[in-house]
């Protein structure tokens, strides 16, 4: 398709900007442009068709199938956008008047007690942006409890190989240094390997529970103890809450903090740097270190508190509301037996496309698996020279997005897929089906998959190049 500046006709204009309506003031002549700004000449009704074209050569989980694995980009109601565009929602201000907000705050208050049931915590900040700055915010709590005791002793946090890249990144943010353990061969927690690295200098733990690798860990009652008895604290990376929600809660596993991704598990349309909404949860020993502007109920009355030794604010402001309205909306509408149901399912599904898939794929762990669940094509590669990345190729032509590509790291020729609880039995049929048929077609003519796409509008990239040589700007 044409960019905006191809369609752009010199002369050509549009007059839908409204009559200025305050008092006219002049740059001074310091901060004046020196040429006319470059911007594309069309009409209105061009750049109407313009934004349309490129919406529809956009991909989502409206257009098609959606498996990324660890992310949960399931179908999200579009009752819960209709609340959050909500006049009294969507047009309030930060900076109104407490008395004016009331009911927002309600939200934020309300929300909070449902997501503290869910994940078995005692207090709650909305403030984070997305679920890595919650990662970092939930850190920042446990390094302020272990500054507060004058433990500056604790500069190690235990990082699973199987965990989020994200992971080792905020503990290094956070000063700390992070100290890897390895897997066992079912893809669960060695407990050995880590009672050999825990000691007094530990300050805590981050886990993903359900794994990366989409398993349960079986001990997770003594991994958390194991941290405890030493004196250290528990994260909960909540990116696969999704397969737990209503059944399982991190703070009974003993976890002392948790983040959530609430723009996946609890629906929101996210994805392309967002919206974007990882509130953190946390235990009683950490709620005098919350961020500022935590909101308490005081009689009839909702408002706001700053915690006794506040880590500060880390977003202005109260994080993303928008996207917490919608939480909320989804909770209420499932309920208590909706929510866990919605788990299950996503369980349920993802363990039919696995079972449908073993005898042609390679699992990479034994099952059954929780949410999602990990193929090798290790074997596929050597047998066919097909890699995972053909195979994703493939699937575009097939009008679905490919599912989580070479990750985690520790599985080689890595496809991990998600189905959530939204998809069909009748789609996920016929994405095994086209799965299938790609294995036989990579047996029987392999470069027609090492030709795929060929029917998106761009078909087999360079990515190689692309990733050194971008073309970032219009060269006019």
């Amino acid at each position: 398709m044409k960019l905006v500046f191809e369609r752009s006709v010199s002369g050509r204009s549009n007059d839908f900007i409204p009559a200025l309506d305050v008092e006219k003031v002049e740059l001074p002549e310091s901060f004046s442009r020196k040429q006319d700004l470059r911007l594309p000449e069309i009409s209105q009704v061009d750049m109407s068709r313009h934004y349309t074209e490129l919406a529809d050569n956009s991909f989502g989980v409206n257009n098609g199938f959606y498996p990324l694995g660890s992310c949960t980009m399931k179908y999200n109601p579009k009752i819960n956008d209709e609340m959050a565009n909500l006049p009294n929602f969507g047009q309030i201000h930060p900076l109104q008047p407490i008395d004016t907000v009331q009911g927002s705050l309600e939200v934020l208050h309300t929300a909070e007690t449902l997501l503290g049931e869910i994940t078995g915590m005692d207090a709650m900040t909305f403030q984070p942006a997305a679920g890595a700055q919650g990662e970092l915010t939930g850190i920042m709590l446990i390094k302020a409890y272990h500054e507060d005791r004058g433990d500056f002793k604790r500069n190690k946090i235990i990082v699973p190989d199987s965990a989020h890249g994200t992971n080792p990144a905020t503990a290094s943010m956070v000063d700390y240094e992070t100290i890897n353990i390895p897997s066992k061969d079912n893809g669960r927690v060695d407990l050995e390997k880590l009672k050999e690295v825990v000691g007094d200098d530990t300050a805590g733990l981050m886990l993903t529970n359900p794994s990366t690798v989409g398993l349960f860990e079986h001990d997770i009652i003594e991994i958390t103890e194991i941290i405890h008895n030493a004196g250290g604290l528990c994260y909960y990376d909540g990116a696969n809450l999704n397969a737990i929600m209503g059944t399982v809660r991190p703070g009974d596993m003993g976890f002392d903090v948790v983040h959530l991704n609430i723009h996946k598990t609890f629906s929101t349309p996210h994805g392309g740097g967002g919206p974007g909404s990882g509130p953190i949860g946390c235990k009683e020993i950490l709620m005098p270190y919350l961020p500022n502007n935590h909101v308490i109920k005081v009689g009839d009355r909702f408002e706001f508190e700053t915690a006794e030794k506040t880590i500060g604010s880390v977003k202005t402001f109260y994080g993303h509301f928008a996207v917490v309205v919608r939480a909320l909306t989804y909770i209420l509408f499932l309920g208590k037996e909706g929510i866990p149901q919605a788990s299950r399912t996503a369980v349920l599904n993802a363990n039919y496309m696995r079972h449908e898939l073993k005898d042609y794929y390679d699992m990479a762990y034994e099952g059954p698996c929780m949410h999602e669940f990990v193929m090798t094509l290790d074997k596929l590669k050597k047998e066919t020279g097909i890699t995972a990345l053909d195979v994703s190729k493939a699937l575009l032509d097939n009008g679905m997005h490919p599912p989580t590509m070479y990750f985690p790291d520790v599985v080689k020729e890595a496809l991990m897929l998600e189905p959530t609880e939204t998809e069909s039995k009748e789609t996920m049929d016929k994405v095994i089906k086209v799965f299938k048929e790609i294995y036989e077609t990579a047996h029987e003519n392999p470069q027609a998959i090492k030709d795929a796409p060929v029917n998106t509008i761009i078909k087999r990239v360079d990515e190689t190049q692309a990733a050194r040589n971008p073309i970032l700007t219009y060269q006019f």
